[in-house]
């Protein structure tokens, strides 16, 4: 038994809540949640020439962030402790991210919707370059693919943002 402890130990199930590793993957739920809030208020205000195009991305984005916030969950399950913030409250404390603003112009949106993403990028690569100094690939692995979802979703606003057609300003 004692070296099962030890294996344990190693392999990070005995993380606890303060561990580095487990405050990034808390902070990234949370981060999902207020992503996909914020998604679904600009599916639902979105207007303008772009409306189809907008409205869809958006919905698109929000089903995407949606999915990657339980791998993310059960990651942090697996090493250790328990989810931390499982209010709507309590995720829009701990996230690095900020809840939609009301009344925005179209611009504004998708600018506010790329600031958000640019933080929650920043924020999973140092996470990432934690979880390999804590020897936990499988958080890195996560991270990685999860990043990418994200890039993607910022690479398409960004774009959106560069071609100015029919945005209002």
């Amino acid at each position: 038994m004692p070296v099962t402890h030890d294996i344990a130990g190693e392999i990070s199930r005995e993380n606890r809540q303060d561990h580095p590793v487990v405050n990034h993957l808390q902070k990234q739920v949370a981060n999902a949640f207020v992503l996909y809030g914020n998604y679904k208020h600009y599916h639902w205000q979105t207007f303008g020439p772009l409306f189809r195009d907008l409205h869809l991305m958006f919905d698109e984005f929000a089903k995407e962030v949606l999915e990657t916030s339980d791998g993310i969950a059960e990651r942090i399950r697996m090493i250790g402790p328990d989810i931390e913030c499982v209010q709507l409250r309590e995720m829009q404390e701990t996230a690095s991210v900020h809840s939609a603003v009301r009344d925005q112009s179209m611009r504004e949106m998708i600018e506010e919707a790329d600031a958000n993403l640019m933080v929650v990028i920043k924020d999973m690569r140092d996470a990432a370059r934690i979880a390999d100094e804590n020897n936990d690939p499988g958080t890195v692995d996560l991270l990685s693919k999860t990043v990418r979802v994200h890039e993607k979703h910022e690479w398409f606003l960004r774009q959106v943002l560069k071609k100015r057609d029919g945005l209002v300003v």
